[in-house]
């Protein structure tokens, strides 16, 4: 199964009971996903050209920002797919393209990883 915007949905439904926010009236299909308890968000979903990201292709991708571990970011950064966080602090959030490039098992992962580091902020 492909980790489309659909599977990043779907799992932070499942696995966290967190449901997309649509917050901004000139991108409506940007959702923000946010912790339930502390309203801290662990990831955002949308769709961006990808000029933004250094693609040098026409068109726009859906992609993933996530909050990441500053120790790990260089190495997630190494990996295909992966990008400085677009929109967001580039020392502290990823942004993962959802086209196919990034497996199902990396995205679950980053999505773990993002929610368990804004679990215990207040």
């Amino acid at each position: 199964m492909k980790a489309d915007k659909k599977f990043v949905i779907d799992y932070a439904k499942e696995y966290f009971g967190t449901e997309p926010e649509y917050l901004w009236a000139r991108t409506p299909d940007a959702g923000v996903l946010r912790q339930s308890k502390n309203k801290k968000w662990y990831g955002i979903v949308m769709n961006i050209p990808k000029s933004k990201l250094g693609i040098k292709e026409d068109g726009n991708v859906d992609i993933l920002d996530v909050k990441c571990d500053p120790q790990l970011l260089g190495s997630f950064l190494m990996k295909k797919g992966c990008f400085p966080a677009y929109h967001m602090n580039k020392k502290h959030w990823l942004t993962v393209l959802l086209d196919g490039s990034v497996s199902q098992e990396d995205i679950i992962m980053f999505i773990n990883q993002s929610y368990d580091l804004i679990s215990n902020v207040k």
